[in-house]
Formats: structure tokens, C-alpha cells, sequence
């Protein structure tokens, strides 16, 4: 096939051999299948530029994200040129990081090789005859693989949020199923955990998304509640990547005392302004 523009830098630097296909192109990158030079197939990701991509609501993915040094972190919170360069290496980057981070903790991803000129080298997961792997969601689960495979993805999740990360966009269409199982993929936008204010909102939605998906094979799984459990053992500090799980959660359904609180606050205001004129009176000839 003619060589893709943005993949025309690993042939030129002697990184890849040859382009054998496109994989799929999807809402930030376009995916090829690649010849390294050692004769094995990898997988290559283009990323597009922002202009280009149709991921919404990026900052809040972004939030909590360290910037390599003072004048970068000022730059992106501008709308310079040189604000949005930053942007989109931290985009391109924050995939490789997680990669490795994850796969360094035992999360099942593909084995990361090296990021050139905006493009994520990397191992191409395969089903058991060796074609590229289907999506989870093209696959036909029976219940008991769909309660296996949920375990398993409950226990990923887990582990990534031991590691810091959550995944952000997590799905039947970011999880490929290899030869030994589900294999996550697709972390661009990937949360970090500590440090951005939407983090149980996006856990959350990860969470339930897997068990949407494993629950139309196995529907008692639609009654579990494992992203208010795991959520309330990270804030504790009692999550550990084989912390034992149940699915059930208590939810406190104790009302709000609103009015309680606003009395507190104005009493709270009475006593500061009530040191303050004493203050004052003290302070006066």
C-alpha cells in the first residue's frame, strides 16, 4: 500500500521496513499494521491532530496531568501556539507513559516500543490463529465467559487504579480479545486518579461500562455495584490490587442537614464579625 505521510518518518529513520495495512481509523488516530525490521508485524498508531479529533471535553482528562517544566504549564493554559504544541505532545505521550506503567504492574496491554514523530510503535495483539485481535464487542460471550471476563476486567480496572490511572474511555470498542483473553487498549485520554476532581465520575463510567457489556450474556451482572466499592476502598486507603471485591455497596441515604449548615455558617460569620468590632474597639484611642 502507498505509505501514509505520517508513517513515512519510521520507514525513512530505518524503524519499520514497510506499511502492510490500515488496521482502523478512529476518533484520535488512524491505526496501521507494520513490518518491523526483525520480519515481526507490529502495530503503528498516527495520532491526529486536534483539529482533527472528535474527543470531547478533553480538559477534564487532563486535569491533574504533570507538565514537564514551569513555562509549558503556563503555556497550556493559554491559547498560544506554543500552548496547544504542548497540548498535543502531553496527548501523544500520555498513551506511551500509561503503557508502560500499566504493563510494569501486570495490566494487560500491548507491549509498547518506542513513540516517533507523533507515532506509537507498538506490539500487535492477536486472536489464537494470529490475525489481528476483535474488539470485545464483536465477539459472542456465554454467560460464564461473560462472568469470567468481567471478573478479570473488574481485577484490570483495580489494578490500574493501584497504579494511579484510570482508563477514561473504557469499552467493548477498547478491549480486544487475544488468544489468553481481553486486552485493553486505546489510553490517550487516560485519568490520573489522584489528581483530577472527575476521577470517580469517569471511574465510574469505565465500571459500567464493562458491566453493560458482559451483562447481556450474563444479566445478573447489571445489579452489581463494584465502582462505588472499589472508589470507597481507594479513599481509604485499603485497595489493593487483590483486595477482595463483592459487587455490593451500601449507599448512604442519610438526608442532608442543609439547613443545619447554613446555621452553623452564619453563626460562624456572627463570631468572626463579632472579633472583628472587638478588635476594633480595642484598637481605638
Amino acid at each position: 500500500m502507498k505509505i501514509p505521510t505520517s508513517l513515512q518518518p519510521l520507514i525513512d529513520d530505518g524503524l519499520i521496513d514497510a506499511v502492510v495495512r490500515r488496521l482502523k481509523s478512529g476518533k484520535e488516530a488512524s491505526v496501521f499494521i507494520v513490518l518491523g525490521t526483525d520480519g515481526q508485524l507490529l502495530c503503528a498508531k498516527a495520532y491526529k491532530d486536534a483539529e482533527q479529533r472528535s474527543f470531547k471535553n478533553l480538559a477534564q482528562y487532563q486535569e491533574g496531568r504533570k507538565t514537564r517544566n514551569s513555562r509549558d504549564a503556563r503555556a497550556t493554559g493559554k491559547r498560544g501556539r506554543h500552548g496547544r504544541r504542548v497540548q498535543e505532545a502531553e496527548w501523544k505521550n500520555a498513551e506511551v507513559d500509561a503503557l508502560y506503567r500499566l504493563a510494569a504492574v501486570g495490566v494487560r496491554v500491548p507491549k509498547p516500543s518506542l513513540v516517533h514523530e507523533g507515532v506509537l510503535l507498538m506490539e500487535l495483539v492477536r486472536d489464537a490463529v494470529g490475525d489481528p485481535a476483535p474488539r470485545l464487542g464483536d465477539v459472542e460471550l456465554t454467560p460464564d465467559q461473560a462472568r469470567q471476563w468481567h471478573a478479570f476486567m473488574v481485577e484490570q480496572i483495580v489494578r490500574m487504579l493501584c497504579a494511579g490511572v484510570i482508563h477514561g474511555d473504557l469499552s467493548e470498542f477498547n478491549v480486544l480479545v487475544d488468544a489468553d483473553g481481553p486486552v485493553i487498549i486505546d489510553l490517550p485520554q487516560a485519568v490520573n486518579a489522584a489528581g483530577n476532581n472527575n476521577a470517580f465520575r469517569i471511574l465510574e463510567r469505565d465500571v459500567n461500562n464493562m458491566r453493560a457489556t458482559f451483562g447481556r450474556a450474563a444479566p445478573e451482572l447489571l445489579e452489581t455495584e463494584y465502582a462505588h466499592e472499589i472508589w470507597a476502598l481507594y479513599e481509604d486507603g485499603a485497595l489493593t490490587p487483590t483486595t477482595p471485591l463483592t459487587g455490593r455497596f451500601t449507599h448512604d441515604t442519610t438526608a442532608a442537614d442543609v439547613e443545619g449548615v447554613l446555621l452553623h455558617i452564619e453563626d460562624e460569620r456572627f463570631e468572626a464579625e463579632e472579633r472583628q468590632r472587638r478588635r476594633e474597639a480595642s484598637e481605638s484611642p
